[in-house]
């Protein structure tokens, strides 16, 4: 009967076509250890980066390889294209939308070109991460191969 007034977790879809695996896994210390904040990775099969929840963008990086989406309830989800591209100086990233835009779970924000990230950057496995601790219990994962339209994580 109370079950009503239980929170629903916040689902975050897949931000891009690929195959999502533990943060762990990712060859980069800083993601691995889960010093950014925790959640899951994924090697992208395609070049389209969308919001992974609906919310505002509150943060395109200057060099537009990575970016975050604020939820209504405050929840940050950054998504990092790639690891060592920001030394690509935008470099293979084009932002679709701006900074502050109001966005649903699949809008596009970044259009970036795998083949030049492949050839210029250290790889392009893509952490996904929630960066606040503080802002949630805990996080169920899920893996394997997803689209857009896939939950790869449920925060709560």
């Amino acid at each position: 009967m109370f079950g009503i007034f239980k929170k629903k977790p916040l689902e975050i879809k897949s931000p891009v076509d690929g195959k999502v695996v533990d943060l762990e896994s990712v060859p980069d210390e800083v993601f691995a250890n889960k010093l950014v904040g925790d959640g899951v990775a994924i090697i992208p099969q395609n070049g389209e980066f969308t919001a992974p929840i609906d919310g505002v963008v509150s943060k395109i990086f200057d060099t537009n390889h990575a970016y975050i989406v604020t939820s209504d309830s405050g929840i940050d989800v950054m998504v990092h294209i790639g690891l060592e591209t920001v030394s690509l100086n935008s470099q293979g990233f084009s932002p679709v939308v701006s900074q502050g835009d109001k966005v649903k779970a699949g809008d596009v924000i970044i259009k970036a070109d795998l083949e030049y990230i492949k050839q210029n950057a250290a790889d392009t496995i893509t952490p996904v991460v929630i960066s606040d601790e503080k802002s949630y219990k805990s996080i169920e994962k899920f893996y394997g191969d997803m689209t857009t339209a896939e939950i790869i994580m449920e925060v709560k």
